[in-house]
């Protein structure tokens, strides 16, 4: 256990962020996505619902501010305007932990090819459908870094 650091994280997630790079990606996939199939390194979250986990990321990571785009959620099949309550709820912990970013939509197949590009894949237990959203990483500043 840590001072400071979210305690949904484990070391292995923890990890990962801090060797996420500026425009690496990481994937929050809920129980259904194909975490271990898509190729990048999976890491479990058992137990941890992916707007938690998301919580969790922002808490520590900031988004890419040098893109048009940083953040992603998978367009529901069928109906593409739909906006799926856990969707609202990603959009509202990206707008709390990491600023005025608008997450925009992916076709389903649009987000797999997305994902199997990202640096980490995080498998959480969300049950609710179309749980997933990909983040990507920004700039750390100067000021941001404490070490004292």
């Amino acid at each position: 256990m840590l001072k400071g650091i979210h305690p949904v994280l484990s070391p292995d997630l923890l990890c990962a962020i801090a060797r996420m790079g500026h425009g690496d990606e990481i994937v929050i996939a809920d129980a259904n996505f194909p975490s271990f199939s898509m190729g990048p390194e999976m890491i479990r979250a058992d137990g941890v619902s992916a707007t938690a986990m998301a919580e969790a990321i922002l808490s520590h990571m900031p988004l890419d501010t040098f893109v048009p785009e940083s953040a992603w959620v998978m367009e529901v099949v069928g109906d593409p305007t739909a906006v799926p309550e856990v969707c609202k709820e990603f959009q509202t912990i990206v707008s709390k932990r990491a600023g005025d970013f608008s997450i925009s939509t992916l076709e389903r197949f649009a987000f797999y090819e997305r994902s199997r590009k990202a640096a980490y894949i995080v498998a959480t237990t969300e049950f609710r459908l179309y749980g997933n959203l990909i983040l990507k990483k920004g700039v750390v500043l100067p000021d941001e870094v404490f070490w004292g």
